[in-house]
């Protein structure tokens, strides 16, 4: 009975540690592939959403700036004076005006643009008795052609932002905090306006935009000249505008021959005063360095002066760049990255998206 008893024993015997040591590395094997096979993926999971995003931040931020720039300088379309807003001020300027934090009329950034234009708007109108100072209310014309639906002032409305120009190349915008229906009258509030205008000089509704990048907060702001600074695209980390102009000197704005009157391009007896033709150098347009557009001479009054050579602006390019917003998806290179991050794997990587283009606003070049 014992030599049976051992052998049934034998029959039952289990893995041998050898064998158990071989099928533990085979399996430790086996899921190590497995997981370097999903690790990919993961990191796939974690950057395309991150991609989608930056590319969504792109095009809204590309897609404002390039209505806004294709309606710079779209000026009146009734009335006594028509035409783009360039044969009578510099609708581009180089930086921030408006109530809050403006800049200094000889402040030039490569990262800010404010684009002016009037909207499609009833509110279109002149002064009918000269200013008899900077502060006086307007006693404005009535408008023959107004719809009986627009209002009294053919739509001018309290706290609308409205512009008053000449052709002299001076401007002011203000809000109206009352109107006047009977009278006529419009009266406004915020800083003086730089001189007493005439009469004849141009009242209408007026869409100022400032955009600019908040380097402290990555964003891609915008201000209405007013009180409204708002934020439209986070985790833009450069922005910049180049310019491109007219060889040629500006002819206008051209004070009233006669009226005795000089501004930037022309002397009390109206004749042009030198500018240079510059030589171009894209296409035949020529790049106007930032230098240029601040060197004078300066147009218009106050806080509303400009550079003569504002005038010149055909074409705008501009230079955008997003990043990833989960540092944990952003490198060191700082070739890749403007801030860097903590990412230390390629499959992680999402690299900063830059993009440029350019636009030669309509309203700019029907002059040319």
């Amino acid at each position: 009975m014992r030599p049976v008893l051992l052998d049934r024993r034998s029959s039952q015997a289990g893995y041998t540690l050898i064998e158990l040591l071989v099928s533990t590395a085979i399996m430790v094997t086996v899921t190590g592939a497995i997981f370097s096979l999903m690790n990919p993926a993961q990191g796939n999971a974690q950057t395309q959403p991150e991609v989608a995003d930056m590319q969504q931040r792109m095009r809204v931020g590309n897609e404002t700036l390039f209505k806004e720039l294709m309606m710079a300088g779209a000026g009146p379309y009734q009335g006594s004076v028509t035409g783009s807003l360039v044969r009578y001020f510099a609708p581009i300027l180089p930086r921030r005006i408006g109530r809050l934090n403006p800049d200094l009329p000889t402040t030039f950034k490569d990262d800010a643009i404010t684009l002016s234009y009037i909207p499609n708007s009833y509110s279109q109108t002149t002064i009918s008795s000269a200013m008899p100072n900077v502060s006086a209310e307007l006693k404005v014309t009535n408008q023959s052609n107004c719809p009986a639906d627009a209002g009294g002032l053919c739509g001018f409305t309290q706290g609308m932002d409205v512009i008053i120009f000449d052709t002299s190349g001076n401007f002011d915008m203000f809000t109206i905090t009352e109107v006047q229906d009977a009278a006529a009258h419009l009266q406004h509030r915020g800083q003086d306006l730089s001189k007493p205008y005439d009469i004849g000089a141009s009242v209408t509704q007026i869409v100022s935009n400032t955009f600019y990048l908040n380097r402290q907060t990555n964003q891609l702001m915008r201000y209405n000249g007013g009180t409204n600074d708002v934020p439209l695209v986070d985790n833009v980390v450069d922005l910049k505008f180049q310019y491109f102009g007219d060889p040629n000197p500006p002819l206008a704005p051209q004070p009233l021959i006669g009226s005795g009157e000089e501004n930037c391009l022309y002397d009390a007896l109206g004749n042009p005063k030198p500018l240079p033709t510059l030589n171009p150098d894209e296409g035949s347009l020529a790049m106007l360095p930032g230098a240029m557009l601040v060197d004078g001479p300066m147009c218009g009054g106050g806080s509303n002066q400009y550079d003569a050579d504002l005038l010149r602006i055909r074409k705008v390019r501009v230079t955008m760049r997003v990043q990833a917003a989960d540092p944990s998806l952003r490198g060191a290179d700082t070739a890749l990255f403007k801030n860097p991050g903590t990412s230390r794997g390629g499959q992680k990587f999402v690299p900063d998206y830059s993009i440029s283009f350019e636009v030669s606003p309509r309203n700019l070049n029907l002059t040319r």
